[in-house]
C-alpha cells in the first residue's frame, strides 16, 4: 500500500468532538487520564503528566488557552536544537524590501523538486509585526509532493492556520489526527507538534501564521446569538498516539530561525489529553452567511470567521474572512465588492472557482495584496457586466475565496517582490473604466 493509500484509508473514519475554545477531554487508552486532579502523583499507565500553555497563567478564564498531556515521554527528553536553514520561509520583521503601495497580485507557486513536503514546501509571501513582541502575521503559501517522513514540525512564533487549496492533508498532532481538504481550514496552535501527510500526489494551500492573540470567534453584535461560524462546527481531534522508536527530525521555529534535534522517539506520543489549547478542522463551507436581504453590499466584516484582537476593540491584528456560497438579492444594488480604500491591508486567496469581483487573472493558488489605502474594487469587465445586469436573486456557488484582513501594511519578501510568478501587469484591470460623467 502507497503512502497516500495508507494516508487516504487512516483518514476514512477519524474521530472528533465538536465545538469551538470548548474543555474537551479525550483518551486512546481508557483510564488514561486521571480523575480528580491534573497532575497525579503517579500518572494512569505510567505516562508523563504535562501542561501546554498557549496564555500566560493569569489571563482571564475566558482567554486562558491550557491542556493537559498524559505522554509516554514528556517534551523535556530530548538532545540539543541546532539551527538549520530557514529555507523559503520568512518572519516578522520583514526587512529585506520596503512596505508597497501598489496593488500587487501572484499566480500559484510554481512546481516543487520531487520530494518536498510541506515544510519544505513552505514560502513566505510577507507580513507585519514583530513575531518576538508577538505581534502582527505572516502569509505564507505551500506546494508538497511528499509526506513529511520522520519529521515534525512545531512553531513557537505563532499559531497556523492552514488553508488547502489543492490536494487533502492528513495532519498528525500531538492531540490526535485532521483532516483538511480543500474548503476547510486546520488550525494549529502555537506550540503544538505535528506531521503532514498527503491524501494526492500534490498539496497546495496557503497559511496565516497568526503571532498575536489566538484566535477566536468573533463577536455577533446586532446579528444575534446565531450566524456566522457556528461553535459546534469546528471539529478537535481525538487521542491518537504513536509509540514507536526514532530517529525523528524534529523542527522547532523560533523567533523566525528554524532549529532542529533529533529524537528517538516520536513526540507525538499522547495517549490522553484534556483543555482548550487545541487543533481544529473547520469546513468552510458550513459558514452561515448573513447579507443584505433589501440593498447595498455589505462590509467584507460580515464574513469574519475567526479573528484575531488586538488592544483595540473591534481593531483585528489579523482577520480570516470567507466568501462562501450565497444568494445576491439586493435590490438597485450594485451586487459585486464595491471599489474601496481601506485602512486595513488585505490579502486574498482564491481555493476555487472565480471571484466574483475579478473576471480573469485570479487564479486558485493565487492571491492579489492590497495594502492599507490602496485603491482596489471590480475590475473593468466586473464592473460592466454587473452594472447592466438583470437584478433576479442570483445564487453565488461557483467560487470559494478568502482574505486575511490585517490593521498593519503587509511588507512582501525580497523572494515574493521579484518572484517570476509575480503579475507585473496587474494595474490593467482597471484601465478602461471610462468617464460616464453626464452633468
Amino acid at each position: 500500500m502507497s503512502g497516500i493509500e495508507q494516508a487516504r484509508k487512516t483518514a476514512e473514519d477519524l474521530a472528533y468532538h465538536a465545538g469551538f475554545g470548548n474543555q474537551h477531554s479525550s483518551e486512546a487508552v481508557a483510564g488514561a487520564l486521571p480523575h480528580g486532579r491534573n497532575s497525579p502523583q503517579r500518572a494512569p499507565l505510567g505516562l508523563y503528566a504535562e501542561q501546554v500553555s498557549g496564555s500566560a497563567f493569569t489571563e482571564p478564564r475566558a482567554h486562558n488557552r491550557r491542556s493537559w498531556l498524559y505522554r509516554i515521554r514528556p517534551s523535556a527528553a530530548h538532545p540539543p536544537f541546532v539551527r538549520v536553514d530557514n529555507r523559503s520561509i520568512r518572519t516578522a520583521p520583514f526587512t529585506e524590501s520596503v512596505p508597497d503601495p501598489n496593488r500587487l497580485r501572484w499566480n500559484p507557486l510554481p512546481e516543487p523538486a520531487p520530494g518536498t513536503d510541506f515544510l519544505a514546501g513552505l514560502w513566505t509571501l510577507g507580513g507585519n509585526g514583530d513575531a518576538t513582541t508577538r505581534t502582527g502575521m505572516a502569509v505564507h503559501l505551500y506546494h508538497a509532493n511528499s509526506p513529511m517522513r520522520d519529521r515534525v514540525f512545531s512553531d513557537a512564533d505563532g499559531e497556523l492556520l492552514i488553508v488547502p487549496e489543492r490536494g487533502g492533508l492528513l495532519i498528525r498532532t500531538e492531540m490526535g489526527l485532521l483532516r483538511a481538504d480543500p474548503g476547510h481550514v486546520a488550525l494549529i496552535p502555537r506550540g503544538v507538534r505535528f506531521r503532514v501527510e498527503l491524501l494526492d500526489t500534490t498539496a497546495r494551500g496557503y497559511v496565516c501564521e497568526n503571532y498575536g492573540q489566538p484566535f477566536t470567534l468573533p463577536e455577533l453584535g446586532p446579528i444575534g446569538a446565531n450566524g456566522l461560524a457556528n461553535a459546534r462546527d469546528f471539529l478537535a481531534p481525538a487521542a491518537a498516539y504513536e509509540d514507536r522508536g526514532g530517529p525523528v527530525e524534529v523542527i522547532n521555529k523560533f523567533c523566525g530561525n528554524l532549529w532542529s534535534a533529533t529524537y528517538d522517539h516520536s513526540p507525538l506520543d499522547v495517549v490522553a489529553w484534556h483543555g482548550n489549547h487545541t487543533p481544529y478542522v473547520y469546513d468552510l463551507r458550513r459558514f452561515n452567511v448573513i447579507g443584505s436581504i433589501s440593498y447595498d453590499h455589505p462590509d467584507p466584516s460580515i464574513f469574519t470567521v475567526l479573528t484575531s484582537p488586538s488592544d483595540t476593540p473591534g481593531l483585528a491584528g489579523v482577520d480570516f474572512v470567507v466568501f462562501a456560497p450565497r444568494w445576491l438579492v439586493g435590490e438597485n444594488t450594485f451586487r459585486p465588492p464595491y471599489f474601496h480604500r481601506n485602512v486595513m491591508s488585505e490579502y486574498m486567496g482564491l481555493i476555487e472557482g472565480a471571484y466574483d469581483a475579478k473576471a480573469d487573472g485570479f487564479l486558485p493558488g493565487g492571491g492579489s495584496l492590497h495594502n492599507m489605502m490602496s485603491a482596489h474594487g471590480p475590475d473593468r469587465e466586473t464592473f460592466d457586466r454587473a452594472s447592466a445586469a438583470e437584478l433576479r436573486p442570483q445564487k453565488i456557488d461557483d467560487g470559494l475565496a478568502f482574505m486575511f484582513e490585517t490593521r498593519w501594511p503587509v511588507t512582501a519578501t525580497g523572494q515574493a517582490a521579484t518572484a517570476g510568478h509575480l503579475q507585473r501587469g496587474y494595474d490593467d484591470v482597471w484601465q478602461g473604466l471610462e468617464r460616464n460623467f453626464r452633468p
